[in-house]
Formats: C-alpha cells, sequence, structure tokens
C-alpha cells in the first residue's frame, strides 16, 4: 500500500518536557511553516525536544563547538557547518539527494531540528515559550531548506523570512 502523499512530521519530546510542551500545537507549529515555505512537494521532518546535554554533545560532534546551542538542525539535502564550506547538494533526478535514494511513493525527508528545551527557556523573551518554541522550530525549518545567517545579508534574509513565516502562526 503506498503512503499518503501528505507533509510528515515526527516528534520525539524528552520526558522532562512533555507536559510542558503540548505535541499537537507543536506539530500545527511545524505544519504551518511547511506550508507557508510553500516547499511545493509534500516532505518529512523530525522534531526532537530535549535537554542541554544532548544539544551540548550533538554541537561538540558536528560542529566542533563543545558548548550548548538552541536548535541544531540536520538537513538531508543542504549542507550545514558539520559537512564543510561547500554548497547545498542538487537533486539530480528528483529521487536522490546527498547521496539518498528516497521511495518514490513517499514524501522526501528534508531534515530534523533539535530543540533545547531548557536554553529555549532561557532565551524566552518576557517568559513567552511558545513564541520562542514557534520561532526555534521555523528557525530550525529555514535550516533544513537552505536559510543561513553566517553573514549579515543572509542573516537579513532569514531573520525577515523567519518573521514572515511567524507572523501567521499565532504561537
Amino acid at each position: 500500500m503506498p503512503f499518503s502523499r501528505r507533509n510528515r512530521i515526527a516528534i520525539a519530546i524528552q520526558d522532562p518536557f512533555k507536559e510542558s510542551v503540548p505535541r499537537s500545537w507543536l506539530r500545527g507549529v511545524a505544519a504551518g511553516a511547511v506550508k507557508k515555505l510553500g516547499l511545493g512537494e509534500p516532505c518529512q521532518l523530525s522534531l526532537v525536544i530535549t535537554d542541554d546535554e544532548t544539544v551540548r554533545c550533538l554541537n561538540r560532534d558536528y560542529r566542533g563547538l563543545d558548548e550548548t546551542t538552541d536548535v541544531p538542525s540536520f538537513s538531508t539535502a543542504h549542507e550545514g557547518h558539520w559537512q564543510g564550506d561547500g554548497p547545498p547538494s542538487e537533486s539530480t533526478s528528483g529521487e536522490e539527494d546527498a547521496g539518498f535514494v528516497y521511495p518514490e511513493d513517499e514524501p522526501r525527508p528534508i531534515g530534523e531540528v533539535i530543540i533545547s528545551y531548557p536554553q529555549m527557556v532561557r532565551q524566552a523573551k518576557d517568559g513567552d515559550n511558545r513564541r520562542e518554541l514557534a520561532l526555534l522550530v521555523v528557525h530550525g525549518i529555514l535550516h533544513l531548506v537552505g536559510y543561513d545567517h553566517d553573514g549579515p545579508d543572509e542573516e537579513a534574509v532569514m531573520w525577515t523570512k523567519q518573521e514572515e513565516v511567524l507572523s501567521g502562526l499565532g504561537p
């Protein structure tokens, strides 16, 4: 039986944070962001809500920075700090990307967004955890689809797109 050609969002929330993060709300934020970005075809992505230590280890192992951060993202199609300085990978036939071959009848995976819940809480302005969490989800998804903020020009483009996507989500 073929899979549905609609967006799929997998969510994993570490135990200490399950009570604080409504899964359906989180799924709605991610789905709304994907829709507002108009990716053109159904996709799959994973969201992980975890702790500082997990994110610190990922940041150390994949970026060489032994410190926590708020939202590392791992794209299946766009290179990041963990892959060197090359340009984003180009899809050859629509079925292959970054060396992976995907089933034709399944939405294309775009990657995984991992959020440090404690770091998100520390960053939340006026204690607005929902707004900050929504911002980090959108920020992470933007990284998955190729946006970055390495320099002032890239940062301006990404921040503008981030606010544009957030502006209709109503967190």
